[in-house]
């Protein structure tokens, strides 16, 4: 089971990625995860992303494939894979179809999280992640027990750069633009099923499972 979740910033995509990674045993491969850590370890791909996601433009077609490439067709995929974050331009779109093609593998449903530009910004502008382990609270939502300090190693939290409000609506108009041909793309292939990103958590779960069931996508 191949599956693909779109959505701009905030939509939820990583949080339902988590839930149905576990529900259906796929395993979840968060590009931004993938670019982050690319740059966080300043190889010669990440030192370049780096300046891209610092300004909330994406990263180029080029930079992001050869990370995807090499992860999604190792052998710990065989089974499936929840794809989060890839394709974003109807470049990408093309390129996915066609390394899957070439491994005999296709796309079997699209996820779109159409999401608000508030509920976007709500989201990303409370999150704080550790400096440590990298792990994601939220002000409201997931607050930590202490504030400004990690739950599971006692780390510093911090705000990233890329959730601060200006930098949100960029690239939230940014994701919006460049990605209306991907989900044009997908319709047309008839494997694109819009669901509401304004939804919260469990409602979001609930509707997505049941789409499933309907569609007999599981």
């Amino acid at each position: 089971m191949n599956i693909v979740l779109l959505g701009p910033p905030g939509a939820g995509k990583g949080t339902q990625a988590k839930v149905l990674s576990e529900t259906y045993n796929l395993p979840h491969i968060s590009t931004g995860n993938m670019l982050r850590e690319a740059a966080r370890k300043n190889t010669p791909y990440g030192a370049e992303a780096k300046a891209y996601m610092a300004k909330g433009d994406l990263v180029p077609d080029n930079l992001v494939v050869a990370v995807i490439e090499e992860v999604l067709f190792s052998e710990n995929l065989k089974r499936g894979f929840i794809l989060d974050g890839f394709p974003r331009t109807l470049q990408q779109a093309k390129m996915l179809d066609e390394m899957l093609e070439k491994n005999g593998k296709r796309l079997d449903v699209v996820l779109y999280f159409k999401t608000s530009l508030p509920t976007s910004i709500a989201r990303l502008g409370g999150r704080r992640v550790c400096k440590k382990c990298g792990a994601n609270f939220h002000v409201k939502n997931i607050p930590p027990k202490k504030e400004g300090v990690c739950d599971y190693c006692g780390g510093q939290l911090y705000q990233r750069k890329d959730d601060e409000e200006k930098t949100v609506k960029r690239r939230w108009n940014v994701y919006t633009d460049q990605t209306a041909p991907v989900i044009a793309y997908y319709k047309e292939k008839k494997i694109l099923q819009e669901i509401s990103g304004d939804l919260d958590v469990d409602t979001l779960n609930k509707v997505i499972t049941a789409l499933f069931q309907k569609e007999k996508i599981v």
